[in-house]
């Protein structure tokens, strides 16, 4: 097992972890592992191919959304 010691954190940012490790039943150590081992092993989402899934996912609906555009729902006082 590996020792780490994090430096200079700040007191907003402990407070914060200490609050969410509240929340998930877990000491302040189990929960900065956790955060941390999220962070290594997650993949950072293509914008491209997230476009894409949604347009998909779109397509595959069985009703169609109306696609009036920022301007027609600005004149409408909806933006």
């Amino acid at each position: 097992m590996i020792t780490l010691t994090i430096k200079g954190i700040s007191k907003e940012a402990h407070r914060e972890l200490k609050k969410r490790a509240a929340t998930h039943g877990r000491s302040l150590n189990t929960e900065a592992i956790a955060v941390l081992e999220a962070s290594v092993h997650s993949v950072p989402a293509e914008a491209g191919a997230v476009i894409q899934k949604a347009r998909e996912f779109r397509n595959s609906l069985k009703f169609q959304f109306a696609n009036t555009g920022p301007k027609r729902s600005k004149r409408q006082g909806a933006a």
